[in-house]
C-alpha cells in the first residue's frame, strides 16, 4: 500500500511539472518572434522604428556632409539617452535602440562617435511620445519616436525624422 501511494504521489508530481510552462528558444520554435505578445515595443517593433529613421538620416544632407570627411577625418558625434515621454515602462527598449544606432553609426565609419557631448560636433537624440487608449474590450497604443540632429556650435536642428507604430491589445 505505502508503495501504490508513493507511485501515485510521483504520477501525480509529474503529471502537475509536466502540464507547466514550456521555455523555448527562436531556434526551437520557427516565428517566435513574430506575434506581438503585449502593447510594448518587441525586437520587431524597434527594428522597424529603427529602419525607418535611420534611412531618413543617411539620405539626409548632414549625413552626406559626413561622408568623405575633411582631410580623412569624419565629423564626430555624441548620442544622448532618448526620452521616454510615454505613458508606458519602454526605457529599457529606448536604451536598447540607442546602442543599435551608437553601434550602426560607429561601424560606418564615416563618424566619430564620442562619449563626451562637450567634444562632439553633433549630438543625435530621441524622444518617444504615445498616444494610448482604452475600451471596454480593447486597448491601443500609438508609438510617435523622433529622432534628430543638433549642431553643437549652433544649436541648429540638421535633421529630424518621426517614425511611427501602433499596437493593440484585441478582445
Amino acid at each position: 500500500m505505502k508503495k501504490l501511494l508513493m507511485v501515485l504521489m510521483v504520477s501525480s508530481l509529474v503529471l502537475v511539472v509536466g502540464c507547466g510552462p514550456t521555455f523555448v528558444r527562436d531556434t526551437d520554435v520557427e516565428g517566435l518572434d513574430n506575434d506581438a505578445m503585449s502593447t510594448g515595443l518587441d525586437r520587431s517593433d524597434l527594428d522597424r522604428l529603427f529602419a525607418e529613421n535611420l534611412e531618413s538620416l543617411f539620405s539626409s544632407g548632414v549625413a552626406k556632409s559626413w561622408q568623405g570627411g575633411q582631410g580623412g577625418e569624419g565629423a564626430t558625434l555624441a548620442i544622448e539617452r532618448f526620452n521616454n515621454e510615454t505613458s508606458e515602462h519602454i526605457d529599457s527598449q529606448l536604451d536598447a535602440l540607442l546602442s543599435k544606432l551608437q553601434t550602426q553609426l560607429i561601424n560606418w565609419g564615416e563618424v566619430t562617435v564620442l562619449e563626451d557631448p562637450n567634444k562632439a560636433q553633433y549630438i543625435v537624440s530621441g524622444k518617444a511620445y504615445d498616444a494610448a487608449e482604452k475600451t471596454s474590450d480593447a486597448r491601443r497604443v500609438q508609438y510617435f519616436l523622433f529622432m534628430q540632429v543638433i549642431d553643437t556650435k549652433t544649436g541648429a536642428i540638421r535633421w529630424q525624422n518621426e517614425a511611427a507604430l501602433t499596437k493593440a491589445l484585441l478582445n
